[in-house]
């Protein structure tokens, strides 16, 4: 890789580059006293602006290769990019002690919302307007499901009701068992997304063709390697994972300031995680790739599921920490509705505006439910 050209192509590494070590030498004094609203908003604007465009860079190479290795491998790098920040920032928090018990849940059951309702009603509503019905591939809209709903139900909704241990949380052994079934159904997903049914996660053959991929490679990562593409995801990715117990202290300290309901601070992680990826999938259900679109959503809630789970559930015996995991009843009717509609909407290979109206309908009243339960 020719490193003057690479530098002036991303400029912006060098920007979270030299954030990142500057927030590593100064980060603790400058935290420290957030009282003043004019430092406090320089504070979370910088360390907020520089973590959301690292990630849409991060998305941008993720594509990239999306192009060069072809479906379903390249919608899959792009998903584990982006659930990798999302489990690196929530574990960050953890271990540096700023976080809370149910930081994990309020995440997860934000990435579901947002997901399921917030974005997968946008891109089928503005798909059905643009095209009338889209189609993609229902068995794996399916496979998708299949997963996501029992591990959905085991890890948000389950702790409620065992006995084990006090309140919303799973005992030691249930926290094992969850942690094996958790990464054994993704290792078998996986298995079968990869190797034995690449076709169940490619789009139908359709009489009306797709638009020209809106994730087309630039000119600049056109000529770039595999190994290339990924080195430049990863060097972007690694201030994502150092700035991310720093923004903790911001958003705590606004939380606790305005009186804010806590579910807000698992709110803000997923809408700075999922942001390059839900444009993505928008864009390409206005190009009519709806396939790819569903490859993108539902596989960042099941890889969601599937890696923050462990990842909590390990930092918890690590750190002796205890973990949150059942919703109120409040989030529970929610997710419950929300999988059910789900089930409805990928019960045909066809889409339209209403299925899109729905899942937008459940989102606002998810949004609503967080300030006034």
């Amino acid at each position: 890789m020719n490193i003057l050209p690479t530098l002036r192509q991303e400029w912006f590494l060098l920007v979270s580059g030299g954030t990142s070590a500057a927030f590593l030498v100064f980060g603790h004094r400058w935290l420290a006293d957030l009282s003043h609203p004019a430092w406090f908003t320089l504070m979370f604007a910088w360390l907020f602006t520089v973590i959301l465009l690292s990630a849409f860079a991060v998305v941008r190479h993720a594509e990239s290769l999306a192009t060069k290795l072809g479906e379903p491998g390249g919608t899959l790098i792009l998903t584990l990019a982006v659930t990798g920040i999302e489990v690196m920032m929530i574990s960050a928090v953890m271990l540096t002690g700023k976080g809370n018990p149910s930081l994990a849940r309020d995440a997860m059951f934000a990435v579901v919302m947002i997901a399921l309702n917030g974005m997968v009603g946008f891109s089928l509503l503005l798909g059905g307007l643009r095209y009338h019905e889209q189609t993609y591939n229902l068995q794996g809209a399916n496979a998708f499901l299949a997963v996501i709903i029992p591990l959905a139900v085991l890890s948000l909704v389950l702790p409620n009701f065992t006995l084990s241990s006090p309140g919303p949380t799973l005992s030691a052994r249930q926290s094992v068992f969850l942690i094996i079934m958790s990464l054994g159904l993704y290792a078998v997903f996986l298995a079968m997304q990869i190797f034995r049914h690449r076709n169940y996660f490619m789009a139908p053959i359709s009489p009306e063709p797709a638009e020209a991929p809106y994730w087309k490679c630039s000119s600049d990562d056109h000529d770039r390697s595999v190994s290339q593409l990924l080195l430049l995801l990863i060097m972007y990715l690694l201030p994502v994972i150092i700035l991310a117990g720093q923004i903790a202290v911001p958003i705590t300290h606004a939380i606790h300031e305005l009186h804010a309901p806590s579910a807000l601070g698992g709110v803000l992680v997923s809408v700075l995680v999922l942001s390059p990826e839900s444009m993505s999938a928008v864009r390409a259900a206005m190009g009519n790739q709806l396939q790819r679109s569903v490859n993108l959503l539902l596989g960042s809630v099941l890889a969601s599921i599937s890696l923050t789970i462990p990842a909590v559930l390990t930092i918890g015996f690590v750190m002796d920490q205890t973990i949150i995991l059942g919703l109120d009843a409040v989030g529970m009717t929610l997710l419950l509705l929300t999988l059910g509609i789900s089930l409805l909407t990928f019960a045909s290979a066809r889409t339209n505006v209403l299925l899109g109206a729905v899942h937008l309908l459940l989102f606002l009243a998810y949004v609503m439910l967080i300030f006034e339960r």
